[in-house]
């Protein structure tokens, strides 16, 4: 009969371990997850912003009361089996103690006035819930602020912790055993904000309650608020929470909580209220959880004095324009002053242009505006002339500047031509007039060929241009054909004034520097006999361009092609009479024309 006993009651046992999905150890810890922060501080929970504007004493009373902080669930996680606690009810007591303007002393001793649960039961096996009242683990803590002061946008503490295992651990109030936490603490104060934030390690004991782990945890908490009464008031949230290093931040191993409260003072008096839910199922994270607090932290002297002579929230301590109402700034040169958009420093309420930085000026309309050196009414910043007086334009490249009928970058008032687009000139009766690049006499828009030199011509098409010889990107093209003796080699005396003026190009387009003098016969006659006349043709032109013309032989080479490109018929007298030609190709020439030869500037 023992036997059978025993039997069922192992059943039972494996059979809870398996809907529940925890182990057989329920060791018992503190199971309150919030701690409050010292005595004066800004928020309930995370600690810093500490106003420094409470005498060196701060005394603390706290009620904090959790609704199911300790809850199982089975393996699904949704199906709830019962609260071992259900309600817990705290009292802190608090003292703070400041020494030196830099150092916080405090203690805090917790009572669990109600500590209460279902006692769930499942598959027949009992988890006895705690109940009645009993003392929890006293926390001392030391806090000294390294970086920055009270009510300054950013302060840095570091703070230590210690928890005396005072508490009954029977009654989830405590751990047993001493733990600690080193923390670094931020806050700070900009106008009416004001934040704090916390982050430390928790080092406690390990413990296993049903399937979860208990150990070293990081702690975390942000807080931020806004002062309303003459900063006597206090709204903001507070997130908090901890999670530990084995399996961080899983649902079941993560306590987090968020809370919205209000602190709001009374002469000498604190008085506090907050509340807000549980967002993770970690051991200790209620459903809800509801604080009221009452702090003693009588107000120093020089607090009592302090005044926000323009009501802009920035109290005048802080304010760099205390009797003008101004906005938030990062820059205490800029802290509590109206905006000054334009960075010109002069504030907006008294900037004509508040958007354009400008200068001072005694004239109301003007002041804070860019100047107007030229004093046409376009402000410096827009005008592209601003020492010479000018009409306004569309275009920000003439805006403020003097007209320019023709758009040579010429203004009318020194255009000597203001109806004709033209060059600059140091002679005032030319300057802004057409420029005569080849130099031959005709300006370059009347002349048709404005690189080569011509002679005046009734035909707008001809006028300026060469009678024999044009230059084109890839040929000095003759009009005219160079003449040889029948047979012969030989130039005739006719062909000179053309050869003459082939030299003329040459010279004063010093970037053509290599050019192949070609010769062509017809079909008549062998093909060995056409490339032998038309390479000493060529030839003879070479010559001729290097005796007569004075160009450089380097410049120069020859080169017969016979018959073998036609660019008429050979089957009649006119079609044979073009193929016979010299031709003149550009090989080598330079990216930018040269000065002409003989110009001024000419390089040796």
């Amino acid at each position: 009969m023992r036997d059978w006993l025993v039997s069922i009651a192992a059943a039972a046992i494996v059979l809870l371990t398996s809907s529940l999905g925890f182990a057989q150890e329920l060791e018992r810890f503190e199971l309150n997850r919030f701690q409050p922060a010292p005595a004066g501080d800004r928020f309930f929970g995370v600690q810093g912003g500490d106003p420094a504007s409470s005498g060196p004493l701060r005394v603390m009373a706290l009620g904090n009361y959790a609704y199911r902080p300790l809850v199982l669930y089975r393996d699904d996680g949704d199906e709830r089996v019962g609260s071992v606690v259900s309600d817990q009810l705290l009292l802190h007591g608090a003292v703070a103690l400041g020494l030196f303007e830099r150092l916080l002393l405090s203690v805090d001793v917790p009572i669990a006035l109600v500590t209460d649960g279902d006692s769930p039961e499942a598959d027949g096996l009992d988890i006895a819930s705690p109940s009645g009242s009993s003392l929890g683990d006293v926390r001392l803590g030391a806090r000294v602020r390294v970086l920055g002061e009270a009510r300054e946008p950013l302060e840095l503490a570091l703070g230590g912790y210690v928890w005396l295992p005072t508490g009954d651990e029977e009654k989830f109030a405590g751990d047993g055993k001493v733990r600690g936490l080193p923390a670094l603490i931020a806050a700070g104060e900009v106008g009416r904000f004001a934040y704090a934030a916390n982050a430390g390690v928790m080092l406690r004991p390990e413990r296993q309650f049903a399937a979860t782990q208990i150990g070293t945890e990081l702690v975390f908490g942000a807080a931020a608020g806004v002062l309303f009464a003459k900063r006597k008031l206090l709204i903001g949230p507070e997130l908090y929470g901890s999670t530990t290093f084995d399996d961080a931040f899983q649902r079941d191993t993560t306590n987090l909580e968020a809370i919205l409260g209000a602190k709001l003072r009374v002469g000498p008096v604190v008085l506090g209220a907050g509340a807000g839910p549980g967002l993770t199922r970690g051991l200790g994270t209620p459903s809800l959880r509801a604080l009221l607090s009452v702090t003693i932290a009588p107000q120093a002297a020089e607090d009592e004095a302090v005044s926000d002579r323009d009501h802009d929230g920035i109290i005048d301590e802080f304010d760099a324009c205390p009797t003008v109402p101004g906005k938030v700034s990062v820059d205490p040169q800029k802290n509590g002053c109206p905006p000054d958009r334009d960075g010109d420093g002069i504030l907006d309420s008294d900037d004509a242009c508040p958007k354009l930085a400008g200068a001072p000026n005694e004239d109301r309309s003007k002041h804070g505006c860019p100047p107007d050196r030229d004093g046409d009414g376009i402000l410096d910043s827009d005008d592209a002339c601003p020492d010479v007086p000018g009409p306004r334009s569309d275009d920000p490249k003439l805006n403020g500047c003097p007209l320019d009928r023709d758009g040579d970058g010429i203004t009318d008032d020194k255009d000597a031509c203001p109806d004709v687009k033209g060059v600059a000139s140091e002679d005032p009766a030319k300057h802004g007039c057409p420029g005569d690049t080849d130099g031959d006499g005709i300006t370059d828009d009347k002349d048709a060929c404005p690189k080569e030199k011509g002679g005046a011509d009734a035909d707008p098409a001809k006028n300026g241009c060469p009678s024999m010889v044009r230059v084109t990107e890839k040929e000095i093209v003759i009009l005219q054909q160079v003449q040889f003796k029948t047979a012969s080699d030989a130039i005739l005396p006719a062909s000179d004034e053309l050869l003459g003026q082939v030299a003329n190009v040459l010279r004063d387009h010093a970037e053509i520097t290599k050019i192949e003098v070609q010769g062509h016969t017809d079909n008549r006659g062998g093909a060995a006999y056409n490339r032998n006349l038309s390479q000493r043709r060529a030839a003879s032109v070479v010559k001729w361009l290097i005796d007569k013309g004075k160009i450089e032989p380097e410049r120069l080479v020859a080169k017969g092609y016979g018959m073998t490109e036609p660019i008429a018929g050979n089957d009649t007298d006119e079609g044979r009479q073009q193929n016979r030609r010299v031709q003149f190709k550009i090989l080598e020439s330079s990216s930018a024309p040269a000065t002409p030869a003989g110009a001024p500037g000419d390089a040796p």
